[in-house]
């Protein structure tokens, strides 16, 4: 559940958006939904659905919300939010419009969100999910996946440089955690349940460990010398941890 902070956070965007746009629901997914959520730590995935596409005037009113919310409330910094229409859900490949990393930009509602919604997706207004959106075939899911352990997870281990980032080492390793679970038996796991797959993976231990600190404990401040270190485990971990997932996903 959410801490009171994020839902003051939440009944606010709610109420914010309502008089801006054609509100019909607001969904989450993500940790919120999945019961992983830590304030502050995780992002805040939502998707706001609206009765027809956004004007742009409505854009530009939209835009200032987040804003506004950003000045006033720190952890709106970590809120992402997709506004498809009702008639725009059809096409996981469709692009929305979408507020994350504070701006607005166009991005997919891809097949994993759609089965999230669909398992666990939380309504914090308006009707639930399996309502409005198609549900996503076992096939389709899988094939996204491995489309995007290929086509961007892979090529990225050609740029080491990220992988000094905690974000580039978190979100690699627990992705291809989750990816293979999700292909083996369908399932949709939580990241505190990837990093215990990864360890039956093989892991770099060291590396599962600072993960673990820095989303559930109370992590000092890392050195240059691990952080080169962890790049370079995390690099030599997951080349080959991505080719097999892939090679047993066929």
């Amino acid at each position: 559940m959410a801490d009171q902070n994020t839902e003051r956070l939440i009944d606010r965007f709610v109420s914010a958006l309502r008089p801006v746009v054609p509100l019909v629901s607001v969904w989450a997914h993500g940790s919120l939904a999945g019961g992983d959520y830590r304030p502050g730590r995780s992002d805040l995935d939502l998707i706001a659905l609206l009765r027809r596409p956004c004007t742009a005037a409505e854009e530009r009113q939209l835009g200032e919300v987040h804003e506004a919310l950003g000045r006033d409330i720190p952890l709106a910094s970590r809120l992402h939010c997709s506004y498809p229409a009702v008639t725009e859900l059809d096409d996981p490949a469709r692009s929305h419009l979408t507020w994350a990393h504070e701006e607005l930009m166009h991005r997919p509602i891809t097949p994993v969100t759609r089965r999230e919604l669909h398992a666990f997706g939380l309504v914090l207004h308006g009707r639930p999910p399996t309502e409005h959106l198609p549900r996503v075939a076992d096939g389709q899911l899988a094939d996204f996946i491995v489309k995007d352990l290929q086509d961007f997870w892979r090529p990225a281990l050609d740029h080491p440089e990220r992988w000094t980032r905690d974000i580039w080492v978190d979100l690699g390793l627990l992705t291809l955690a989750r990816a293979a679970t999700t292909l083996q038996d369908g399932r949709l796991i939580t990241k505190a349940e990837a990093l215990d797959v990864l360890a039956e993976l093989g892991a770099p231990a060291d590396v599962v460990d600072d993960i673990r600190r820095r989303r559930y404990g109370t992590p000092g401040p890392a050195d240059q010398q691990w952080i080169n270190r962890r790049a370079e485990l995390t690099l030599a971990f997951l080349g080959p941890a991505i080719d097999q997932v892939i090679a047993t996903s066929h």
